[in-house]
């Protein structure tokens, strides 16, 4: 829920309280038609990122 304050006449005037609702897509997940949030879609396919291996310390003999 959200409420909305105009500035009117030098006084803020308290307006009606609107819901926010979030941007709901349908996509297909392992097979399955699911809703996803639009942040949630673009999380989805981003390629995964790859750590690279620390290098071991060499052994002192």
């Amino acid at each position: 829920m959200g409420g909305e304050r105009r500035l009117l006449r030098g006084h803020y005037n308290p307006v009606n309280w609107s819901r926010k609702y979030p941007n709901l897509q349908y996509v297909r997940v392992d097979g399955q038609r699911v809703l996803a949030c639009t942040q949630c879609l673009r999380t989805l396919h981003k390629t995964p990122r790859v750590r690279k291996a620390k290098a071991a310390a060499p052994a002192s003999a």
